[in-house]
């Protein structure tokens, strides 16, 4: 199920920053939660892909990745070793893929919720930061996913490992049906992907409503819906943790953007 949380106080902020988990069997504090920041509450969970093609996104993902590789291959004659590393790459760089990003960070979840293109939008609408448990998701995986994951003594995949256990899209979606869905960790491409915390999870054909599939298939899913009164200042806290364009995006434009929101005059109301 899902259960939607409000947080209309910094306190609930500070408690979702610290929110872990204990881990008996090692005696060490471990969290198995992903998160994924949205600048409007009311967006739903959707790949790149379903927005991008619509109803279409079926029959158009294979020509998308086709066309991707071919052109790439140029530049990257590895490109091809995998049709998920070529997903990977392709969403890294704006591909309208499967995929759906989150985090290991609720600080890196906390700065996706809080900016947007306009930040005179900031103090208007509410944001959301969801969060799914990778225990909790796991428990859905058909049986040769789990035996993978438990002989590799982790909770997530690997790029290399979920090409190991699914070859092609075409297997991964018989494979998953609308029951299931992996999560696994993306190659360090460059340094975003690294200082993001990065994951994606591949979501397979069958599961046409994602928020329906959590609600109906997981006990852990949270949505955090942030009230837009708290936002400027969740914001500059996040500044003081060094949580910004600067980090999230390294590079000259990382700098540009986290320079143009610093210097930023809010508008009277």
């Amino acid at each position: 199920m899902i259960t939607v949380k409000r947080i209309d106080t910094i306190e609930g902020i500070k408690d979702l920053i610290f929110e872990q988990t204990y881990n008996a069997d090692i005696d060490r504090t471990r969290s198995s939660y992903f998160y994924h920041g949205m600048p409007d509450a009311n967006y739903k969970l959707t790949t790149s892909l379903s927005r991008n093609c619509k109803d279409a996104y079926k029959e158009l993902e294979q020509p998308l990745l086709d066309y991707f590789i071919k052109y790439v291959r140029i530049e990257d004659p590895a490109i091809n070793e995998s049709i998920w590393k070529a997903m990977v790459i392709g969403q890294h760089y704006g591909l309208p893929t499967r995929l759906l990003d989150w985090t290991h960070s609720t600080l890196v979840a906390l700065h996706f919720a809080n900016t947007e293109d306009n930040l005179d939008k900031l103090s208007q609408r509410d944001c959301a930061v969801w969060r799914i448990d990778m225990q909790d998701l796991n428990k859905n995986l058909p049986p040769k996913y789990v035996d993978y994951l438990n002989s590799k003594n982790t909770i997530v995949f690997s790029l290399d490992g979920l090409s190991e256990v699914a070859e092609s899209i075409a297997q991964y979606d018989a494979d998953m049906g609308n029951r299931a869905m992996v999560c696994f960790e993306p190659p360090s491409v460059d340094l975003r992907i690294a200082n993001q915390y990065s994951f994606f999870s591949a979501i397979p054909n069958g599961i046409t409503d994602l928020e329906s599939f959590l609600d109906s298939n997981t006990e852990n899913t949270v949505k955090y819906v942030i009230d837009k009164d708290l936002r400027w200042e969740v914001r500059d806290i996040l500044d003081q943790f060094n949580i910004n364009e600067r980090m999230i995006y390294p590079g000259k434009a990382g700098i540009a953007k986290w320079l143009a929101r610093h210097y930023f005059v809010k508008k009277n109301d």
